[in-house]
């Protein structure tokens, strides 16, 4: 009994961090008397005092399992439906009319969130018995929406909580989201849905996305940290990013629904968590195959990506499947044709040779020269990896070889060994690069070659955007995504990282990959920027300077609507000694050392002590997801991340000092946070632990094995 009385304080504490309130003498009730002379450990009851769950309390040395038959005995007298478990550490949940087993939740559920679920749940209806908006989805022949939409309703209806869908780019997973958001509302099976995105120019599509299709449905995008939900709102849209930092403030049962996008990305490391907080059924979207090939050859990024996607989902193979090549065949994308010219260099698959007497050794700086002593190693040859190129070297003349082969083979076309003769057609062009100074280099290249396709000299034909979530980023990418999308000019618009994956312009005609890549979900990504239907698009062109379609198949591959058309080309004539320089130490546009944010009207504007928070925010919760911290331990850790976020600017660590600072100090201080933890080692091995994940090696001055160390007074 002393077991579960000390359970029961920490039980009390679960609800409070759920906003119950306690000593109203009308939300919770303890030791509730029943019909059968029993008595409920907790019975928690709406501002109206209708009862709406129980609350079944267990010392923490037996398994709550045990009091299952006992918390649904007591839920059936008091005719609820939500019935709860807690030893003060683990809480487990059940609604008993759509549940058979109890599972796991990270919080008790708040009574406004108990209120909602009950009040949807008294008028829900099938959602297979709600027609589907053919105006979103499934109309004008796109039959694969609607069949996607039925089979996730069966399955949820079936009780399944999490599911995976694979729909290929261009094919509308946005449309199918909204129609089955609209569905399952209509239906009362979610009152409140949150749709998660990896990207900020991804909330914004979204967000217009749901404006357009769901104009009834209130819907809002979370524009950055340090905002909170709104409750009124039906359908919540937020990056991953701010999510991460904003979960913890919520009970487990804020959202019925949650829509991953783009899931292959979203849910390892310091995401996961964010994402198995929320109790709501989980529907992940991609574009990219989540079945692997068992090959020898296949990226282990790629095979951990698919491996962990289906392992978070539960399923061994997605839920529903869209290809391309049923697209294709449906009319709903187009086909794509590969034109594929390598320089000698490139084509080199087993590296090519560099001499000594290559290099331009009087123009590399003294760190430069150093490197590449180093890499030679005494040698008179250098063997060059040329999935290397534009991250360790650069050849310039075979940049200028690529944009030269382009612009030729558009206005002149090729001609095969059989005298058939081919061109691509001229349009929005995106072009894949490697890095900044690669994309700005090329996209110089790109807008002289094309001088006098411009109006006026002052016109872009080419431009390039960066994102890295770093300093490169490009301070103005969404106003010259916008430009690409919407004007003219520019023509062509070279990336590096913002264009690969999510973006949506279906006049592109032509994808140039000057970038190599071993990833296939990244490659699938990339080529399904092309794929989208246009008024006059029959096709689109693949132009492969670097052999990545070679990597990954596409010749093999006839049903995904490949046509090859190869010239291989020699490489050029190397010009005075200056065809290789190391790429090193880029040249950098000091106004770029920025991290870049995007406000609520998605203008971009630079706010360095926010990304810091914001980063800082991540990496602690990378850390957090690999510890085994108890319910107060977590508790406490919260408002240490909360600290680290308000002071982001000046911390390089978190010294336990700072828990006899306010607000902290009003907490307990440091006498709280060493019982919490087990003593002064114990806590002081955590905090170093947690600075050198968050801060930083040596970023925090922390002796993690010596109790006695002075602490900094406050």
């Amino acid at each position: 009994m002393a077991n579960e009385a000390f359970a029961r304080v920490k039980i009390d504490q679960l609800l409070r961090d759920a906003d119950w309130r306690l000593t109203d003498g009308r939300s919770v009730r303890f030791e509730y008397p029943l019909d059968d002379g029993g008595k409920a450990d907790y019975a928690l009851f709406d501002r109206q005092g209708r009862a709406l769950a129980v609350l079944e309390a267990k010392s923490t040395s037996v398994n709550l399992s045990a009091g299952e038959a006992q918390g649904l005995r007591y839920a059936d007298q008091l005719d609820v439906p939500f019935i709860f478990l807690s030893n003060g550490e683990e809480v487990w949940f059940r609604d008993k009319f759509q549940d058979a087993h109890f599972r796991t939740v990270e919080t008790v559920f708040s009574q406004d969130d108990l209120v909602r679920r009950k009040a949807a749940r008294d008028i829900r209806r099938n959602p297979l018995d709600i027609a589907i908006d053919q105006r979103i989805a499934g109309g004008g022949g796109r039959l694969h929406q609607s069949v996607c939409i039925d089979v996730l309703c069966r399955e949820m209806v079936a009780g399944r909580r999490k599911m995976l869908v694979e729909m290929a780019t261009g094919t509308g997973k946005t449309r199918t989201a909204a129609a089955l958001l609209k569905r399952l509302f209509e239906a009362n099976w979610a009152t409140r849905a949150l749709f998660v995105v990896d990207r900020n120019t991804l909330a914004i599509q979204a967000e217009d996305a749901f404006a357009e299709h769901l104009p009834t449905l209130p819907c809002y995008r979370v524009p950055r940290t340090g905002r909170r939900f709104q409750d009124e709102k039906r359908i919540t849209i937020v990056t991953l990013q701010t999510l991460v930092n904003e979960y913890e403030k919520y009970s487990s049962g804020y959202f019925d629904l949650v829509v991953i996008d783009e899931c292959h990305r979203s849910i390892y490391g310091q995401w996961k968590r964010a994402l198995d907080h929320f109790d709501g059924v989980k529907i992940g979207l991609t574009a990219t195959p989540c079945v692997m090939r068992d090959a020898p050859d296949v990226d282990e990024e790629d095979r951990a990506a698919i491996r962990d996607t289906l392992r978070f989902f539960e399923v061994d193979k997605p839920t529903y499947s869209y290809s391309m090549s049923e697209a294709i065949a449906d009319g709903h994308l187009v086909p794509h044709e590969i034109y594929r010219a390598m320089t000698g260099r490139t084509a080199a698959s087993d590296g090519f040779a560099v001499k000594r007497s290559e290099i331009d050794w009087d123009a590399l700086d003294d760190s430069s020269r150093s490197e590449l002593e180093r890499l030679f190693d005494d040698r008179d040859e250098l063997v060059v990896d040329p999935t290397a190129l534009e991250r360790k070297f650069t050849i310039p003349e075979r940049n200028r070889a690529m944009v030269r082969e382009f612009r030729q083979i558009l206005e002149q076309g090729y001609v095969g060994p059989n005298g058939v003769r081919r061109a691509p057609e001229w349009g929005k062009t995106i072009v894949f690069a490697v890095t900044k100074r690669h994309a700005e280099t090329l996209a110089r290249i790109f807008d002289d070659a094309f001088a006098d396709k411009k109006p006026t000299p002052s016109t872009r034909y080419a431009d390039f955007v960066v994102s890295g979530l770093g300093p490169d980023d490009t301070v103005d990418g969404a106003a010259k995504i916008k430009r690409f999308k919407k004007e003219p000019f520019p023509q062509i618009l070279v990336s590096v990282n913002m264009l690969d994956t999510g973006f949506d312009c279906p006049d592109v005609r032509n994808l140039v990959m000057a970038r190599f890549t071993h990833s296939s979900i990244l490659y699938q990504q990339m080529r399904g920027r092309g794929t989208r239907l246009a008024p006059g698009k029959t096709r689109f062109t693949m132009w492969d300077f670097t052999g990545v379609t070679l990597r990954h198949g596409d010749d093999e591959e006839p049903g995904d609507g490949g046509v090859i058309v190869v010239r291989e080309s020699k490489a050029p004539p190397p010009t005075a000694r200056r065809l290789l320089t190391l790429d090193v130490h880029d040249e950098v546009d000091p106004t770029t050392r920025e991290w870049v944010t995007v406000d609520e009207t998605g203008h971009a504007y630079l706010d360095v002590d926010e990304a810091r928070s914001e980063a800082l925010g991540g990496r602690f919760e990378t850390w957090l997801d690999d510890q085994p911290f108890n319910a107060d331990q977590l508790r406490l850790l919260h408002l240490v991340k909360e600290q680290i976020k308000a002071n982001a600017s000046e911390l390089d660590g978190f010294d336990s000092w700072r828990f006899d600072a306010p607000p902290l100090s009003m907490n307990g201080g440091y006498e709280r946070a060493r019982a919490v933890f087990g003593g002064d080692a114990e806590l002081e091995s955590v905090l170093a632990s947690l600075s050198a994940a968050v801060f930083g090696d040596g970023a925090a001055d922390v002796a993690e094995d010596d109790p006695t160390r002075p602490r900094k007074p406050f």
